[in-house]
């Protein structure tokens, strides 16, 4: 049976948001993150950027099963974007240890005119596109998709065109990229339904919020992608992050595939997904990216599960199904949570010896070994808050303590 698998990319376009910007460390707990939800894969970020290749790399290895703590990221698959250009591809695959990538190329006649200035035609960019995915393939790329940029603008013939050839030359994805956010889920099923059922290649929607509709024109395609018998991957970021109004909400899609009254009764939706780990998740992007969740957001807001109408309160404390389509305890929430009012030591780039043994005993029970490692991790906590700019979590406080080889690579800048 076809499966509705999610490619979380908060690392890549969610980093592209304007006026924020996500740091290495933050972005290496996000994948681990993911990875403990279940999620499918992350499109961890730009692997011909050379700010990103000790990332990357560190990423890669976090992954192996060579470390004496064993992988910290177990299932989650680490894939970079590039432009569909063999040269980028080369490059990227000289410098990272990458083995998935998503190939990207604009193909709508409003790109081709007033972004690329007919500098190409339609049967350059299908050359340009095979090119990378056979330069990703001779590279020892593991999986390959291919995404056309600006699809819903795009004429269904062309896609379908594109599709076939990146197919024939070893992409096993065609990303239908609603750019602009200018589909409407009706739409969006038809085309990628009939592009399913004309290439038999597995889909991968990626859609913008900028008419409110990325959720549901993400979820309207992916089982269009389904019901025409193949897999559908669901592009999301956490919290909904993104250029413009934002990408589609990986929360809101997967609530939408469980509860909504029709596409909650469908069975494709990925088995590995673990809804507890939502809040945990939701809060920590919220944090590293400095934009607060907003009362309302789906899930994970503060008013969620919040009742003050007496006829809503009243209901809800009779059986909470009255008014809560699902349940807090589901997201990982109900716990409460406490602000000191008294004594607080925290430590940091400022912090000494004493004060990192009290917040790494205290917050996380764990000790040091002697001297040298508490000096150890003392310097590697430092650099880490100098290299956050915000106050250590418990995640990078944690993550530093077992995992300070890839930790030390993470944070390295090397202009």
């Amino acid at each position: 049976m076809p499966k509705i698998y999610f490619v979380d990319v908060t690392n890549r376009d969610g980093a592209q948001t304007a006026r924020i910007t996500i740091a290495k460390l933050q972005k290496t707990v996000i994948n681990w993150l993911l990875d403990e939800m279940g999620v499918y894969q992350s499109e961890m970020g730009f692997p011909l950027s050379p700010h990103e290749w000790d990332y990357i790399n560190a990423n890669v290895a976090l992954t192996k099963d060579t470390h004496e703590n064993g992988p910290l990221i177990k299932r989650l698959q680490l894939s970079g974007w590039s432009r569909a250009l063999a040269d980028d591809v080369h490059q990227a695959q000289a410098h990272t240890d990458l083995k998935h990538f998503n190939l990207s190329i604009s193909t709508s006649e409003q790109m081709l005119e007033w972004k690329f200035r007919h500098k190409f035609t339609r049967e350059d960019i299908i050359k340009m596109m095979v090119d990378s995915v056979v330069a990703a393939k001779e590279g020892g790329a593991a999986s390959i998709g291919v995404n056309a940029e600006d699809a819903s603008r795009t004429d269904t013939d062309f896609l379908i065109e594109f599709a076939q050839a990146g197919m024939e030359a070893g992409a096993v994805r065609f990303r239908y990229c609603d750019t602009l956010g200018y589909d409407d889920p009706v739409r969006i099923a038809e085309r990628v339904g009939l592009l399913a059922k004309e290439t038999g290649m597995a889909m991968e929607m990626h859609c913008h919020n900028d008419l409110g509709l990325a959720v549901a024109n993400s979820v309207s395609g992916a089982l269009a992608a389904c019901e025409a018998g193949v897999d559908a991957y669901v592009n999301t970021t956490v919290n909904g992050i993104g250029e413009r109004t934002g990408n589609a909400d990986l929360l809101s899609c997967i609530l939408a595939l469980k509860y909504s009254a029709k596409w909650g009764q469908n069975s494709f939706l990925d088995e590995n997904l673990d809804l507890t780990k939502s809040w945990q998740l939701a809060k920590y992007v919220s944090q590293a990216v400095g934009v607060p969740l907003p009362i309302n957001q789906v899930g994970v807001g503060a008013n969620t599960f919040a009742h003050e109408s007496g006829i809503h309160a009243d209901g809800a404390l009779k059986d909470r199904h009255n008014y809560e389509l699902y349940d807090f305890e589901e997201l990982g929430r109900g716990e409460h949570e406490e602000v000191p009012t008294g004594r607080v030591i925290t430590t940091g780039v400022q912090g000494g010896t004493a004060g990192l043994e009290y917040v790494y005993g205290s917050h996380l029970d764990l000790a040091f070994r002697d001297k040298e490692h508490s000096q150890e991790i003392l310097r590697l906590v430092q650099y880490a808050n100098l290299h956050t700019q915000a106050p250590l979590t418990d995640e990078e406080l944690w993550l530093i303590y077992y995992y300070p080889e890839q930790v030390r690579q993470i944070i390295r800048a090397t202009p």
